[in-house]
């Protein structure tokens, strides 16, 4: 069985905007990758109001989406990508691919689909207390990826270390 691979974005909400500001996924050998990602001029508002996002930070710190697009096309092609299915995933990483005009190269699939032994309610009571156990910052998108990775090992579809 192919190892699964996860995904975590940190996004920007307003009432005039959404977009990624961040994402993290895991790669077959259960690494991940973090990437801050500097917004396209489309998805920002025009008021400029981004709540508390940094954009200057986004801008000087972000990687441009050019690379991000190439990077997950290397490291996700045709795969089922797992994500906790409580944030908007699957707009934002249409998001990220349509500013590059190109369809995602994977699917987005909540975590239900792979971990069927436990309803939604339960899994994600599980990921908060893995998140609580571990000392984790549940806003950072590669603690989301750690603890799915946790919680697909604890269900026995991650090889032991």
């Amino acid at each position: 069985m192919p190892v699964p691979r996860f995904l975590d974005i940190e996004y920007c909400q307003t009432d005039d905007a959404l977009f990624p500001t961040a994402i993290a996924w895991s790669l077959e050998d259960g690494q991940m990758k973090t990437v801050v990602i500097a917004p396209a001029d489309e998805w920002l508002p025009e008021d400029g109001d981004l709540g508390d996002i940094d954009l200057h930070y986004l801008e000087e710190q972000g990687v441009p989406l050019l690379e991000l697009v190439h990077e997950l096309h290397q490291d996700l092609p045709d795969l089922t990508v797992y994500v906790d299915g409580l944030d908007p995933d699957e707009i934002l990483v249409d998001l990220i691919f349509s500013a590059m005009e190109q369809d995602a190269p994977f699917e987005v699939a909540p975590i239900t689909e792979l971990i069927t032994g436990l309803d939604s309610d339960a899994l994600e009571e599980r990921r908060r207390q893995l998140l609580f156990e571990e000392s984790l910052e549940p806003q950072l998108p590669e603690n989301g990826v750690y603890a799915l990775l946790l919680m697909a090992r604890e269900n026995g579809l991650l090889e032991e270390d």
